[in-house]
């Protein structure tokens, strides 16, 4: 076995010095992490959001074009009143609209938390809750300032 006191013990400036250094790259990581993340989520609502609005923008605008010329159509190849032809043309594009919104709806769905960055937060917390602060000296009066600069400058 060898001897810890070999001289290659590092002094109180460089492990603090490496454990500052190690606790700003696990800060990075965590930070990166949860960016990474997020990133995902961000992706998949704008899908979802794409979806959600070009569902709407179906419904909305191709309604009156789409109507009139499927329910004619319809007329056309059946004879039906035309009353019932523009009820089925209706029909079509609520089923069209159903379609996008539950392509919409699937997307939303995947959105969760982030919870690798989560579980990683929670961890450096725990260890950093059980760190114990070193105690610090107590200020120092006036009139111990004023004594000390009084012999340094003697």
């Amino acid at each position: 076995m060898s001897d810890p006191f070999d001289g290659t013990e590092r002094s109180l400036g460089q492990l603090v010095a490496s454990a500052t250094a190690e606790m700003s790259a696990l800060v990075h990581d965590e930070i990166a992490l949860a960016k990474a993340e997020i990133r995902q989520d961000v992706k998949r609502g704008a899908i979802g959001g794409a979806a959600g609005i070009a569902a709407a923008a179906v419904l909305l605008f191709s309604l009156p074009l789409l109507s009139f010329a499927l329910a004619y159509g319809i007329q056309a190849w059946s004879h039906w009143h035309l009353s019932v032809c523009f009820l089925l043309s209706f029909a079509a594009n609520v089923l069209l609209a159903l379609l996008l919104g539950t392509v919409a709806y699937a997307k939303f769905r995947k959105f969760k938390p982030p919870e690798k960055s989560i579980a990683s937060a929670k961890k450096t917390a725990a260890i950093m809750g059980n760190v114990k602060p070193h105690p610090r000296p107590a200020p120092r009066t006036a009139l111990e300032k004023a004594e000390s600069v009084a012999r340094s400058s003697v």
